[in-house]
Formats: C-alpha cells, structure tokens, sequence
C-alpha cells in the first residue's frame, strides 16, 4: 500500500459500530498472530458485542480505514491515576495490517485518542509495547512517547488467580 498522502487519500479514523464486531475480532486474531499468541485468543465476537456495545460501555474502539477499507483498529478503556486525580486512557490494542504499516495509520489512530484525552482532560495516555517489536518502540519514540523502564508488569490468570481468590488471609 502505497502512503495515503502519496495517493491524496486520507485515513479516516471512526468509532465502531456494532457491525464492525467480526472485523474487530477479525483484527484482534492478527494481532495476536503478529504476537506470536494466537492461541491465547479466547474473545468471541458475543462477548466483544457485550463489552463494547452494553448499556454503558467500559471498552472502546476505533477503526482507521482508507478509501473505505478497514486497515487498523484501537480499543481502549479510561483508567485513573491516583498521583494526577485524573482519568487516563489506556490503548489495550492499537493494530495496523501489514499492508497499512509506514501509511500513516498508527498516527492517525493515536492523534484521535490523544484528542479524546484533551476532549475529556484525561492526564495521560499509555499503552504496553512488546519489547521484541522494535518497529513499533522506534515509531512510539518519534511521537516522544516515554519508556516507563522502572515499572514491571504483573499479571494474575488462571489458576493463581483463583488460588488467590480463595486465600484465607488471616495467614498473611
């Protein structure tokens, strides 16, 4: 795909709708091949309905497309900051097809996120990044994104999660 300036074709980033549910899913799949984690996909396209589109939603998401055709998404959800007193962004997925890459896209999907950040005075917007994907960490520095080095991510699933659930913490 050759650039959307190069072509005077922009991209348009839009809200999803509850039709875009197969193509989001359709998208999280890549992304998770891209990954290398395909088969820790357990979504379906019932819960993401669910998550994205109930009564009031706590997950969000964007589709860029270009001349019509569906290229990349971002699916968010607020957070908040203890230290700021201030609601944040969190990006839990920002995905561009292989085809898309280089076009523009990613800028366009985080320009929109980093305006409903000011729209809605949010503090900060953060999203995780791979540290094997160097394309991505060299794209997130030319926008002056900022490691965050001195945190570690720590994660409960499965099992550990239900053993602590049911822990008895009169023990500790």
């Amino acid at each position: 795909m050759t650039a959307p300036e190069e072509r005077s074709e922009a991209v348009v980033v839009r809200t999803a709708t509850v039709d875009d549910v197969p193509l989001i899913l359709s998208m999280i799949r890549e992304l998770a091949e891209f990954e290398r984690s395909l088969h820790e996909v357990l979504a379906t396209e019932e819960n993401l309905r669910e998550s994205l589109f109930a009564g009031q939603p706590a997950v969000f998401c964007h589709i860029a497309e270009v001349v019509g055709q569906p290229v990349g998404y971002a699916l968010w959800f607020p957070n908040f900051s203890t230290w700021l007193g201030k609601h944040g962004l969190y990006l839990e997925d920002l995905y561009v097809r292989p085809e898309a890459r280089g076009c523009g896209v990613g800028t366009a999907l985080l320009r929109e996120l980093a305006g409903i950040c000011l729209d809605r005075d949010y503090g900060r917007l953060e999203w995780w990044v791979l540290d094997w994907n160097e394309k991505a960490i060299a794209f997130y520095r030319s926008i002056d994104a900022v490691p965050m080095d001195e945190w570690t991510v720590q994660r409960l699933t499965g099992d550990a999660l239900r053993t602590l659930a049911a822990r008895d913490v009169t023990r500790d």
